[in-house]
């Protein structure tokens, strides 16, 4: 089938390689000339575990192309996936600027019938946007051209999304029209074949789908946050209140494991757009108000500590920082817990000698040469005259460290974790004073 995906970000990129993985005749689109020049010579602008190969493959087969000609990518695909961001406004809620541009783009060049997918993360009623949009365009131009707007949320985990996409756990498809319900059924045949995977519904239903999927793992999280801070005060450890209730089967393990708050490009922007569309409803939403009040509230949670330690004085201490990205398997920095830290330690007047497996280039970018911050290049290096070593981004290579090293590294022999990787009284043995989250 020929499909072009507008906008070569995160979403748009993997979506397209994994539509062109199975077959299918791709062309990504993307305004930022720049970066359709890079993926053209095979270099992509983000880290994600076996994409850059799977990329590479594709384009030596003749199955994927990229360009910035938006004529050529209208009139290539049938299916004319949106997958542009949706960053938030000054309100909270989703910027729909970049989807309603693709929508007047295809609807200025388009020749024939076409299906447009919103994959972008969009609110409740944005189909009937693009429609209008593109439809009063189509009406200037003169032509009475059919077309289908559909749903069809992304539901990709950053550091795993070429599994996700080619082993999905349900394909959602939003869509008032039986026939193009089928048209995408076809699409996503190769990843539905062990087992019925594909979910029809109304179009509004399918958008909150998303936001919903969201709110609730977002959710679990600034509860378990809440426990881990309660536990602390009641002297519990939330390390075994954790296994206790994950073995109900009806909560589950996942997104259950307390820290210093969640980060990313999805949570903290969809929290927030769904509070905000049920504002516009007249609806208060206090459980969402209260998932990002914790989260934030939780991501200072590390420094508090720390500052309480120090009793304040933080002034010409050097920590060791280890991890950036938001999460492990990424090189994102969007709304990282890491960026609070690393802030108010530098506020406080202490310096940092940071590491991170992937994201010292976009902390570069996004710090360049900050007075009191320095990148290192490994796990060690951050160690050297260092006072302390704060931990925000639970990488594997982290996970088992020589403690009695760090003891001897470690000017004040103390360890801040906020990703709660260690058994206390293992860390504790090799002379170290352990500060975790609920423990």
């Amino acid at each position: 089938m020929k499909i072009t995906i507008f906008g070569s970000g995160y979403v748009g990129l993997v979506t397209g390689t994994c539509l062109a993985e199975v077959g299918n005749d791709v062309v990504c689109m993307d305004v930022d000339v720049t970066k359709i020049e890079k993926l053209k010579q095979g270099i992509i602008p983000i880290y994600e575990p076996g994409l850059e190969a799977m990329v590479r493959e594709n384009q030596a087969e003749g199955r994927l192309r990229f360009t910035s000609d938006v004529k050529e990518a209208v009139e290539h695909g049938l299916f004319q996936f949106i997958a542009v961001g949706t960053p938030p406004d000054e309100d909270g809620s989703a910027d729909l600027q970049y989807v309603l541009a693709v929508a007047r783009n295809i609807a200025e060049h388009m020749d024939g019938y076409r299906v447009i997918v919103d994959k972008s993360t969009v609110p409740v009623g944005t189909a009937d946007k693009v429609k209008a949009t593109m439809q009063k365009i189509l009406d200037n131009r003169g032509l009475d051209l059919e077309f289908d707007v559909v749903s069809n949320p992304e539901f990709l985990k950053e550091g795993d999304a070429l599994s996700d996409f080619m082993k999905p756990d349900r394909i959602v498809i939003g869509t008032d029209n039986p026939r193009t319900a089928e048209l995408l059924r076809a699409l996503y045949a190769p990843f539905n074949r062990s087992y019925e995977r594909v979910i029809t519904m109304d179009i509004r239903s399918a958008e909150l789908t998303k936001y919903a999927a969201n709110a609730m793992l977002a959710t679990k999280i600034s509860f378990m946050n809440e426990l881990a801070n309660l536990a602390e005060q009641l002297g519990a450890d939330i390390e075994h209140v954790r296994q206790g209730i994950g073995s109900d089967t009806r909560i589950g393990y996942s997104f259950i494991y307390p820290g210093c708050g969640y980060g990313g490009s999805c949570f903290p922007k969809d929290v927030k757009a769904l509070e905000r569309t049920a504002k516009e409803c007249g609806y208060q939403a206090e459980l969402l108000n209260a998932v990002e009040n914790v989260n934030n509230r939780q991501k200072h949670r590390l420094f508090d500590k720390i500052n309480q330690h120090y009793q304040g004085a933080l002034s010409g201490k050097t920590f060791a920082l280890w991890g950036l990205s938001f999460k492990p398997n990424t090189d994102d920095m969007r709304d990282a817990p890491s960026r609070v830290v690393l802030e108010a330690l530098l506020e406080a007047g202490a310096t940092i000698q940071a590491y991170d497996p992937e994201a010292m280039d976009e902390a570069r970018r996004i710090y360049g040469d900050r007075q009191g911050l320095s990148y290192c290049d490994s796990p060690k290096e951050v160690l050297k005259q260092a006072d302390a070593l704060v931990i925000v981004t639970e990488w594997k290579q982290f996970r088992s460290p020589d403690f009695d090293f760090l003891s001897q590294q470690l000017q004040d022999k103390v360890i801040f974790d906020g990703r709660n990787m260690y058994e206390p009284h293992l860390v504790r043995r090799s002379g170290l004073q352990y500060y975790a989250i609920g423990r």
